[in-house]
């Protein structure tokens, strides 16, 4: 009986080291049943969903359904929620009330946005991490521009990527009537960035006017308002749309498993990706705490999921041929920003750009990255015959 590989997540982790299983040379016979599980039927290539708000992209290119993707694989795909993972019978209970055996389990569940500490968040904030959260943020947003409201308040809590990123968009698709405060705690953005992304971002954030207010916490939130605190003094604002990009907590499912975790509750990995004591689970991304081999712990970032999943594909194959495991080595390859329409910041590999060539450099990045060639070649041809056509139709 084949043995069963079931990986939970469909995000860089998960699905691109189902991929990376299913590309493996396998024996007659020796191939396992690969499961994919996830609670969305399209995979989401993250780094692109702030193009969604811009206009500047599509959902299909950033976010092509499974079915399209392991269409020519021998993957099969499972939508739902993971309920309950049971470690001592090997077996997981899904929302749709179905069970899936395993022999090896990956844990690639991914991060949620923790929203409990501070009063009024989960109530009135927006998150923006997932596909949902982008279209709930384009209706407010159009909500608002509709209005005819002199001003729209906005303000970002975070400003790491994700809330720069934002900002920045954020500005170009308001421009005059967006009022963007950006809020973080700390005494300077982007912090553990390297020095020209931050300075670059600093000063597209400036020319676009967008307001910082450094060394600030959030106290609570209303429907309307937000109070924030520097130094002794608190002040209440009034604000349209607050979005919430501070963490990452790990989901729910994780939490639940008695297993050796840190003290931000993600698994504690040997240097083969295992969790510790259990050779059978394997994780990776925001679920798992991961060390390269200086001891260092590897970012959460989609970059090294990306690494992580090659890693851990073949180790599960490894695992089923009895062959030896590979320890993880991680390479940092740098940080990609953007910073607008046609603007980007790139650190990295020796190279430092901004502007128009680093916005080329991250399309093209990307694209490399996307999940399979059929997909690359479909926004590939779209994002050069797009430029051309408008050219076109504005000569005519």
């Amino acid at each position: 009986m084949a043995k069963k590989v079931v990986i939970l997540g469909g995000g860089f982790g998960g699905l691109y080291t189902a991929l990376r299983l299913a590309q493996l040379p396998w024996e007659e016979g020796g191939r396992p049943e690969i499961t994919l599980v996830d609670q969305s039927d399209r995979f989401l290539f993250t780094p692109l969903l702030y193009e969604l708000l811009t206009g500047e992209l599509e959902t299909w290119e950033i976010a092509p359904p499974f079915s399209e993707i392991l269409a020519d694989t021998p993957i099969q795909f499972c939508q739902a929620q993971v309920s309950h993972i049971n470690l001592v019978e090997k077996l997981i209970a899904l929302s749709s009330q179905a069970t899936l055996a395993y022999d090896y389990l990956v844990l690639a569940l991914g991060g949620t946005t923790p929203t409990g500490q501070v009063p009024g968040v989960t109530d009135h904030a927006l998150m923006f991490r997932t596909l949902a959260d982008a279209y709930t943020l384009g209706e407010r947003l159009k909500t608002l521009e509709n209005s005819g409201q002199d001003k729209i308040r906005i303000v970002i809590v975070g400003a790491g990527p994700s809330g720069v990123e934002l900002a920045c968009k954020l500005s170009e698709r308001l421009g005059n009537r967006g009022r963007i405060r950006l809020v973080d705690r700390n005494s300077q953005i982007l912090g553990g960035s390297p020095s020209f992304n931050q300075e670059t971002a600093q000063r597209a954030l400036e020319a676009r006017q967008v307001w910082l207010d450094l060394d600030t916490t959030p106290e609570w939130l209303s429907a309307n308002t937000i109070a924030l605190k520097y130094k002794d003094q608190v002040d209440e604002l009034p604000v349209d749309l607050v979005i919430w990009t501070v963490g990452t907590a790990v989901a729910g499912a994780i939490q639940a498993l008695e297993l050796p975790k840190n003290e931000r509750g993600r698994l504690l990995t040997t240097p083969t990706l295992q969790v510790v004591d259990h050779p059978e689970l394997f994780a990776l991304g925001d679920a798992a705490d991961v060390r390269d081999q200086a001891g260092q712990q590897v970012p959460t970032t989609a970059q090294a999921a990306f690494q992580q999943a090659d890693y851990l594909g073949w180790n599960v194959w490894a695992s089923l041929n009895h062959r030896p495991l590979l320890p993880f080595n991680y390479s940092h390859l740098g940080e990609m920003l953007t910073l607008g329409t046609d603007s980007a910041a790139l650190a990295g590999l020796g190279l430092q750009l901004d502007g128009s060539l680093a916005y080329l450099v991250r399309r093209l990045a990307y694209l490399y990255r996307m999940p399979t060639l059929e997909h690359q070649l479909k926004v590939g041809a779209k994002w050069v015959l797009s430029p051309l056509m408008d050219f076109l139709t504005t000569a005519v």
